[in-house]
């Protein structure tokens, strides 16, 4: 595990479902192209992952709109994002929140030369990530490939991107 891409919650709530945009439509192929790219020793996707309580959780507190309820075909992977990432052998991690402890921890054992980021929400998943792996890599190069990352809107992805660029985290 040298050079891993991490694709985050590239599901079809979060394209062109409940919590769906044009823009997360939109970077479908850029992301399909990324998991397909040879640089990357290991591909891990995550998926957010979510249960019939979701409204009566904390987050669903604040986005009070049912999307990836674990079973449900919004939760699903995007059938494009779901081949490229059977091609690659990806392993799968499901989240219950924003960042993921499991990513972490999985990173963290193997030690890899660099993460690389792309996928859904870029402010708030990708973000949440990619500060957790800053964290828990501190010595290692944490990237985001910027097109092939949409947010919750253009400029919420924007302030994102700056946030994480204030945070030594690397645009490509």
């Amino acid at each position: 595990m040298k050079h891993v891409l991490v694709v985050v919650d590239m599901q079809k709530d979060f394209v062109d479902g409940a919590l769906g945009t044009k823009e997360a439509q939109q970077i479908v192929p850029a992301v399909v192209q990324a998991i397909l790219d040879p640089g990357y020793d290991t591909v891990i996707a995550t998926l957010d992952t979510h249960d019939e309580n979701y409204l009566h959780s904390q987050e669903g507190k604040y986005l009070p709109v049912e999307h990836c309820i674990k079973g449900t075909p919004g939760w699903q992977l995007v059938p494009q994002v779901k081949e490229a990432l059977t091609k690659r052998n990806a392993q799968i991690i499901e989240k219950p929140t924003f960042g993921s402890l499991a990513l972490m921890e999985l990173l963290q054992k193997e030690q890899p030369e660099d993460v690389t980021l792309c996928g859904l929400c870029t402010d708030i998943c990708v973000l949440s990530n990619a500060m957790l792996i800053k964290t828990a890599l501190y010595q290692k190069d944490v990237y985001i490939l910027k097109e092939a990352t949409a947010g919750v809107t253009p400029e919420k992805k924007k302030s994102a991107l700056d946030a994480m660029a204030s945070c030594q985290i690397q645009m490509k």
